[in-house]
């Protein structure tokens, strides 16, 4: 007799279901393990035997193979413990066969049964619902599987409560999804003195998700600035949630299984590797920019980042999604993210102040800033100077709009976008729009069409440019509810992009 149970291996943010095959046959006692398993998954002989012993169970002193099918695919994560453990019960009658073949079981086992949290419980769930099964896992992960309402959730906290479960002894209650935050950040662009004009930058920025370059020297508050963007970003809705709590269920990064509706804001070091950044290591998982989501990814200090992984970032920014390609893994990641970045104009950050630079100006600032490639650089749909503030400033300055006020019009240009592109596939926001799309959207008045022109023909702008350009205009227009793009709207975003 060969029982089955089922689990899932990860690929990206996809979950490919495999099948658990046991066989309990006459031959010397052995415990085999095959199907492509890692390091983690072959270690899981020890604790299943251990698990059941602590239950009362010993394996039969027979030949027991468990085969983890389709054998071509790499079986990675202990995660694979609990489908084995259901399989071997199974193969030795001790769980109906029926029952276990209707579940995707997944979960680490400890050496006394219990049950330990593992990585990607919703996508896990997502592949469930489509294969038209149950889902097991242990219980801190529930909350989180919950989410999917098409599939039955069992949580159970030990092995011995799944046992009796399945066998019909007790009966589990079906897990409940965890809390949904709203979205919002606790931190207000009012406690923000002066910069006016980079407020206004930060509102184009977050209505139309274009990418934002600041420039100014140290403690202008271009970090200050970026960390209160998540304040003035709309809630991400219910689809936008999902997608993101997929790539940070496989990060281990949800908390208690609860889905957060609030944009993502990712700051990494400046000396974080590209692995780190784009994804891969082991397993290829996510990195930063996936986990940038559907939200902001923030590079403070942007040319003290290596040059090869700034250059890795220039197809994601474009394409919204990223292949990790190594020898042994080749998985897709969606990377559909806002990128802000802040500078000092040179390394001694005062480029500007005659009296603090430093003797190399105005190389410095040339050497330094050029660290950023053309390419790159031609990214940021919009680049500001911060510059510094007095001590008169910050205290004569009165406090600006709260973020409250500025989300509602960030909230307000996003639902036109909403409506203009509802039947658009993949475009949602200005940044996405391209080719017949943005000319079509973006109709303009002749004075309008007069200044583009010139200003193309002038600074010789560059295709990418161009469009930019007219993205950063169409969402200016669409801050002011207004139908066509208007001269004043296309001169303040050259301006933005002419900036340096």
């Amino acid at each position: 007799m060969v029982a089955r149970a089922y689990t899932v291996a990860f690929q990206g943010i996809e979950a490919r279901i495999v099948e658990v095959q046991c066989a309990i046959v006459a031959g010397l006692p052995a415990f085999n393990l095959v199907g492509l398993p890692d390091k983690a998954v072959s270690e899981a002989r020890e604790r299943v035997r251990a698990a059941l012993t602590s239950m009362g169970l010993a394996l039969p002193a027979r030949r027991i193979t468990v085969n983890l099918s389709p054998a071509d695919l790499p079986k990675e994560g202990s995660h694979f413990d609990l489908p084995i453990a259901l399989a071997v019960l199974a193969a030795m009658e001790a769980l109906p066969a029926d029952a276990v073949a209707s579940q995707v079981a997944l979960g680490e086992l400890s050496l006394d049964g219990s049950l330990v949290p593992v990585i990607g419980a919703l996508p896990a769930a997502l592949a469930a619902a489509e294969a038209d099964c149950g889902l097991i896992c242990p219980a801190a992960c529930g909350a989180e599987a919950a989410w999917v309402g098409a599939v039955q959730v069992f949580a159970p906290k030990t092995m011995l409560e799944l046992v009796n479960h399945l066998t019909g002894r007790t009966s589990l209650s079906p897990a409940q999804p965890g809390l949904v935050t709203g979205g919002g950040g606790s931190k207000d662009l009012a406690e923000v003195k002066g910069q006016d004009k980079a407020k206004r930058a930060l509102e184009i920025a977050a209505a139309g998700r274009h990418h934002l370059l600041m420039v100014g020297p140290p403690g202008s508050g271009k970090s200050m600035l970026a960390a209160r963007l998540p304040g003035i970003l709309p809630p991400l809705d219910p689809a936008e949630a999902l997608e993101t709590s997929m790539i940070h269920s496989l990060a281990g990064l949800l908390d208690e299984g609860g889905i957060s509706r609030a944009r993502p804001f990712r700051s990494p070091h400046h000396t974080a590797s590209m692995a780190a950044i784009v994804g891969g290591g082991r397993g290829a998982k996510p990195g930063e920019i996936s986990l940038a989501h559907h939200g902001v990814l923030f590079l403070d200090e942007l040319p003290e980042f290596s040059r090869t992984v700034l250059e890795t970032l220039r197809q994601p920014v474009e394409d919204g999604e990223v292949v990790v390609a190594r020898a042994n893994a080749h998985v897709r990641y969606p990377c559909r993210f806002m990128l802000a970045a802040a500078a000092n104009p040179c390394r001694c950050g005062h480029l500007a102040d005659p009296d603090r630079a430093c003797a190399r100006v105005p190389d410095c600032g040339a050497d330094y800033l050029g660290r950023i490639s053309g390419p790159l650089m031609d990214r940021f749909d919009l680049r500001i100077e911060v510059p510094a503030l007095s001590v008169d400033d910050l205290t004569r300055a009165e406090s600006g709009e709260s973020s409250a006020a500025v989300a509602a019009r960030v909230a307000a240009a996003r639902a036109v976008q909403a409506e203009r592109y509802a039947e658009e596939e993949n475009v949602r926001v200005n940044a996405d729009a391209e080719g017949d799309l943005l000319a079509r959207v973006s109709a303009r008045s002749e004075d309008a069409e007069e200044l583009l022109t010139r200003l193309a023909a002038k600074f010789r702008l560059s295709a990418r440019a161009y469009h930019r350009v007219l993205r950063v205009a169409r969402t200016i227009a669409d801050l002011e509810a207004a139908e066509q793009l208007e001269r004043a709207h296309v001169a303040e975003a050259a301006a933005y992009r002419l900036a340096f």
